[in-house]
């Protein structure tokens, strides 16, 4: 069968995690001599998952080991869904709960993000995102469902949770530093059972 006429679709493991609507994402990886390739998107496949397919904005970073960026968010009406993944090195990836009257408000969840493995974290809007550099360098790619507004963007200091972060003393922005904790911020976000079930 020529590439051509294959089909379109891509093998996707959608795993849940103790957080509503969050999923880890497992796309088939595909290796040879030549090295490896991952299809990260689909519209029917993510449609036929019950995820969002209306990404409105992609953008990456690049961190040295040592370096945690988050927590953040945007608050409505420019919230988003994420999805998240490593095209080089290795992260630890956490997203917490803010969203009232979820059974998990102000959980955290984390897992490791490897270009190794291709895996991915999905995220619905009301979580806030992080990750810290586990590897020498990583490059994270995001992809978001509404673009980025400078008066929504809104972080959660990253230390005021119950994420046990690998680092007792990461290298962070300014920013992210002078972030409120969570026991003092005001939740924009509602929990939507029916969101949060796909």
């Amino acid at each position: 069968m020529g590439l051509a006429s294959r089909p379109l679709r891509i093998q996707m493991e959608k795993l849940p995690t103790p957080l509503p609507g969050c999923f880890e994402l497992r796309p088939r990886r595909l290796e040879d001599a030549r090295g490896h390739f991952v299809k990260t998107f689909n519209r029917d496949t993510f449609a036929g998952l019950g995820l969002r397919t209306d990404w409105t904005e992609q953008y990456y970073s690049v961190s040295r080991h040592g370096v945690l960026r988050g927590l953040h968010f945007q608050e409505p009406p420019e919230d988003h869904a994420k999805l998240i993944y490593c095209t080089a090195g290795t992260v630890w990836d956490v997203a917490l709960d803010l969203r009232r009257g979820s059974p998990t408000y102000g959980r955290s969840w984390h897992l490791q993000l490897a270009a190794t493995t291709g895996n991915m974290l999905y995220l619905p809007a009301g979580l806030a995102h992080g990750f810290y550099t586990l590897s020498d360098e990583a490059t994270v790619v995001y992809n978001v469902t509404s673009g980025y507004s400078p008066k929504h963007d809104k972080g959660i200091l990253w230390n005021s949770t119950d994420i046990p972060w690998p680092e007792p003393n990461p290298l962070l922005s300014e920013r992210d530093h002078a972030f409120p904790r969570l026991a003092d911020f005001s939740s924009p976000f509602s929990y939507d059972s029916n969101e949060a079930g796909k």
